[in-house]
């Protein structure tokens, strides 16, 4: 029950405490005010394709929870709200279902209340080696999933006491789950961000998509300072505190991502529509976001619906201030990169891909 009681602790410690990274980069990130639009507001068009679903606008609930008995009525309301919504969602690690059968319910709701949602099943890197092909097929089956995120979530692992850190054999085992699973996988960061390099080696290893899960939004070893705080862990609170902002800013990992022909997820810091406009003007296809809806879900689907309702007219907004009508022309969108952001952009060698981007 390890496993299971560490999920309802994350969960509750992201509903209660401070467990953001300090800084947003995407107040970097300014989108061009266009004065002329020329454009009706009511006839912008939101909806994008991901994998072969079409989302009512570009984001997805991300991979939250699950695992523990109290789970499950979060994950029906997120479920409930993403098919009202046809948006995409995630569900937690199910490394908990694997480990004791009796926590497939928590996820297995997800499915029942969201029939025609695209849903992609979450299992971590690290699990990938330990459970292999098999293991997957079966967390895939668990919720008839559409597709399976597998995370690295290596920070977290090298803070929390129970942590696992043999990372060596990861690639291969994603490598081997690429050309052996028949749905798309889908490799995610959960909070450090994703670099081109790594990124290129994932492109060859055969994975579907990247979600950079950067930095800039929930931090996990934030969650683990606290964590460690409970258990009166002082090494694990000095290594949590130390590391609380580390890793690539999500606007900078969506840039170095997307120089590759593959769909990217934004996630890290989406807070609003304004930042989906921004994530899809750097280079992202869709967004992700977790930390929004999770008191909202604890109060029920119609909450976590009002959330999306407010993303959605913020986008709207943004685009019809940009002079767009549908994503594609926001994907064209001028933008203005500035701070510390521009400085990691012009040092890794990515700022002028931007420009480059724009004027194609």
């Amino acid at each position: 029950m390890k496993t299971s009681k560490r999920k309802i602790e994350h969960l509750l410690l992201c509903a209660e405490k401070d467990v953001e990274a300090k800084r947003n980069y995407f107040d970097d990130v300014h989108l061009v005010h266009v004065a002329l639009p020329e454009v009706d507001k009511d006839e912008i068009d939101t909806s994008v394709e991901f994998l072969g679903f079409e989302l009512s606008f570009p984001m997805m609930i991300a991979a939250m929870t699950g695992g523990h008995p109290e789970t499950k009525r979060i994950n029906e309301a997120l479920a409930r709200a993403a098919e009202e919504f046809h948006i995409g969602m995630g569900v937690g690690s199910q490394r908990a279902a694997l480990e004791d059968p009796s926590q497939e319910d928590s996820f297995r709701i997800v499915r029942d209340v969201a029939p025609t949602t695209f849903i992609y099943a979450n299992i971590g890197a690290l699990q990938l080696k330990e459970f292999g092909v098999e293991g997957v097929e079966k967390i895939i089956e668990m919720i008839d999933a559409d597709a399976v995120a597998i995370h690295l979530n290596f920070l977290q692992e090298a803070i929390q006491p129970e942590g696992e850190t043999a990372a060596r054999g990861c690639l291969s085992a994603i490598k081997e789950a690429c050309a052996s699973l028949k749905v798309p996988v889908i490799v995610k960061e959960t909070g450090a961000g994703m670099s081109y390099g790594v990124a290129k080696r994932l492109f060859e290893a055969g994975v579907s998509a990247i979600d950079v899960g950067g930095l800039g939004g929930t931090s996990w070893a934030a969650v683990e300072t606290y964590r460690a705080m409970q258990e009166k862990d002082e090494l694990g609170e000095r290594l949590g505190r130390l590391f609380w902002n580390w890793g690539i800013p999500t606007p900078v990992s969506i840039v170095e991502c997307s120089s590759l022909p593959l769909p990217i997820i934004a996630t890290g810091g989406i807070r609003s529509g304004l930042e989906i406009a921004k994530s899809l003007a750097l280079g992202a296809d869709v967004c992700s976001a977790a930390l929004p809806f999770v008191k909202p879900a604890m109060r029920g689907a119609e909450e976590v619906e009002k959330v999306l309702e407010i993303m959605a007219e913020e986008l709207r907004v943004t685009m019809f201030l940009c002079g767009c009508s549908n994503i594609e022309e926001l994907k064209r969108a001028e933008i203005i990169v500035t701070g510390k952001t521009r400085e990691m952009l012009e040092q890794r060698g990515f700022l002028r891909r931007v420009q480059k981007a724009k004027e194609k």
